[in-house]
């Protein structure tokens, strides 16, 4: 139990930072479009890193940091190019008044978006599958355990952003609110891009 509560702790404390992912499961949790594939995507995404690191795989990347390289070089790409869609959002579009009422998209189109903002972010690899993995020697004995409560806080995590952002519809009955929110999400995917190519 002790190992469970120690991989949760860690777990949530590396997935609640404001990101690409999360602005983008709480945009959808918002339009109400997909909301329980989009969580369950990031959430067994996050399980199947959190597993490869655990098992050893860290130690593949920190052999091949070029896995890295690849990975932050076409992020930073998709992460400039994903923001400035919704900065040109914020100044060319109204957003519906409500946000139950906006336009669906391709449930697929979606899940791309998604798996990309994921898959192709380095962080993820240095945070869930490097650092988690490296902590995780710590509890040999029970490491199943410690891997098991990373898990459960990101699928905790993602279904209570996604599924609670509805509680913020009251404010996004407004099309100034989905502005600011276009231009906040585009700033945020500009800010990682650029950190990721000077880090």
């Amino acid at each position: 139990m002790q190992s469970f509560i120690h991989g949760f702790a860690i777990g949530m404390s590396l997935i609640v930072a404001i990101g690409a992912q999360n602005a983008f499961v709480l945009k959808q949790g918002l339009k109400r479009q997909y909301v329980f594939w989009v969580c369950l995507l990031c959430a067994t995404s996050d399980a199947i890193l959190i597993a490869l690191g655990v098992t050893g795989f860290a130690q593949v990347i920190q052999s091949y940091p070029q896995i890295l390289s690849i990975a932050k070089y076409f992020g930073a790409a998709f992460l400039f190019v994903y923001g400035a869609q919704h900065f040109y959002a914020a100044f060319t579009q109204n957003q519906s008044l409500s946000a139950s009422d906006q336009k669906a998209e391709n449930l697929w189109a979606i899940l791309a978006i998604c798996a990309a903002l994921t898959w192709l972010n380095p962080h993820v690899y240095l945070d869930t599958v490097i650092l988690l993995g490296s902590i995780s020697t710590q509890y040999a004995a029970t490491k199943f355990y410690f891997a098991l409560g990373a898990m459960s806080a990101s699928f905790i995590f993602f279904f209570s952003l996604g599924f609670g952002a509805r509680l913020l519809e009251p404010v996004f009955q407004h099309t100034k609110a989905w502005k600011v929110l276009d231009i906040v999400i585009a700033l945020i995917m500009w800010a990682i891009a650029l950190n990721l190519i000077l880090n």
